[in-house]
């Protein structure tokens, strides 16, 4: 049975390292920015860090919250696609095709998350930059979208040698970056519809919420653990 992949993230454990961030752009190489950029708002990072306050005055503290691609069953950025550039494939992830990809940003303007990201000039990487990138990912061009794909390209690694041997992809064998390199363990991965699963175990918690759900209907695939404190 073709798996369903989600992800739980306690935040009790989580402590904002930012160690997630940098494996993933790390994984991923997403397109460096100028500070230029960045003051007009066109930093790209596939997964980021939010500030939350919590509490209330003078009992205030200030936690910060992993976001990445929630990776949606009823994904609005899917809907509103008019070319399927991004669509949700049959274990449930929201993928991008780039070179379907027209730049009309619909599918950014729809994302509540705000995990989408538009690239708006031609990837400047150096010469000692490009030697580092990952060769499994592929290289965005200007004018395209791009987002977290859960690692995708691991994914598919792990396809291809549970296929060798004759059988499905299993538990612990595919995992993103963010998830291996987190240092607290708060970062969970794994299939949904298998109840055996920790991550299936752990998005049933009564700790477990998921961001905007109940407002949206959005249905992601990213649970959050609330903090005990």
């Amino acid at each position: 049975m073709m798996a369903r992949w989600g992800m739980v993230v306690d935040l009790d454990s989580c402590s904002g390292c930012g160690t997630c961030v940098t494996a993933c752009s790390a994984e991923n190489t997403p397109m460096p920015g100028t500070p230029a950029e960045g003051a007009r708002g066109r930093v790209i990072r596939w997964m980021n860090l939010l500030p939350q306050i919590e509490g209330e005055y003078p009992d205030l503290r200030a936690e910060l919250t992993p976001m990445m691609c929630q990776h949606c069953d009823r994904p609005p950025c899917v809907f509103v696609c008019p070319v399927s550039a991004t669509y949700k494939n049959p274990e449930g992830l929201v993928a991008q095709i780039y070179w379907r990809c027209i730049g009309c940003r619909y599918c950014v303007n729809a994302c509540p998350y705000t995990v989408k990201f538009f690239n708006w000039s031609k990837p400047g990487f150096t010469a000692a930059q490009a030697a580092c990138a990952n060769p499994d990912v592929s290289m965005r061009q200007v004018g395209v979208t791009e987002k977290c794909s859960f690692c995708h390209h691991r994914l598919q690694r792990a396809r291809e040698a549970a296929a060798a041997k004759g059988r499905e992809v299993r538990e612990g064998e595919y995992a993103p970056a963010c998830v291996e390199a987190c240092p607290s363990g708060s970062m969970v991965f794994g299939n949904l519809d298998n109840p055996g699963s920790e991550v299936a175990k752990l998005a049933r918690s009564n700790r477990a919420y998921k961001i905007l759900e109940e407002e949206l209907g959005t249905h992601p695939k990213v649970s959050y653990l609330k903090r005990r404190i």
